[in-house]
């Protein structure tokens, strides 16, 4: 792949920086409904993206993993700070934030679906002429927003595996019993290593889980594929 493509790979970043910071927005409003004002007080239910980006994460990973790939893999902006003790019920509310962030790129996904149908209508009604600003626009929202589809069912779903500090894990926590929840939550960020141990090294793992990415997000383009007939 040449610089040209790369750089071309870069309209990817807009509504991937977009998705992550509503990812951390929702877990930071359901906490507040559950009780919780502590994401609130430091200023984390907020579209501004300068609270919610972290620089590894959000910024230098996703371009290198664009010039290495020449796609996302691997995204994050920074966790949510949550204080579960104000919570009213800790194991359901605990639930309903955590589950609120894969939600919420389900959510993204479908507002793409949206808005490449309504860029599709648009350009059909415009007509700009090729090479004209106004379908250079066009063609770079619409790329932007069909990758979005499945870059938001990916960070839903990889954010379900059950393995800390995923969301997944906080899910599996709740439902086991306390003292192996204490002994599984205490792995922490150091689960990150046994993930990337599953993709690299464990056969057939990364290619069930895109299996499941894309049984997932099937529904989404054949619900496109209906609007835009």
């Amino acid at each position: 792949m040449n610089l040209s493509s790369y750089l071309e790979n870069i309209y990817i970043i807009p509504i991937l920086i977009f998705s992550v910071v509503i990812h951390e927005m929702a877990h930071a409003w359901v906490a507040l409904r559950c009780g919780d004002t502590t994401a609130k007080d430091l200023g984390r239910i907020t579209l501004n993206p300068i609270p919610h980006i972290d620089l590894m994460g959000s910024i230098l990973i996703p371009l290198f993993s664009i010039f290495a790939t020449g796609r996302v893999l691997i995204a994050w902006a920074k966790p949510v700070p949550i204080d579960p003790r104000n919570f009213r019920s800790f194991k359901r509310d605990d639930t309903l934030v955590t589950v609120a962030g894969p939600i919420s790129n389900f959510l993204i996904a479908f507002a793409c679906v949206l808005a490449v149908t309504g860029f599709f209508y648009l350009s059909k009604a415009l007509k700009p002429a090729d090479g004209s600003i106004g379908f250079e626009f066009i063609t770079y929202m619409v790329k932007m927003f069909y990758a979005g589809i499945l870059l938001n069912v990916t960070l839903a779903v990889f954010n379900m595996i059950p393995i800390p500090p995923l969301d997944g894990s906080h899910v599996l926590a709740n439902i086991l019993p306390e003292e192996t929840a204490m002994r599984f939550r205490s792995v922490g960020f150091t689960g990150i290593f046994l993930i990337l141990l599953l993709f690299n090294f464990v056969p057939g793992f990364s290619n069930f889980f895109f299996s499941i990415i894309f049984a997932v997000a099937g529904p989404y383009y054949k619900l496109l594929d209906l609007f835009i007939k």
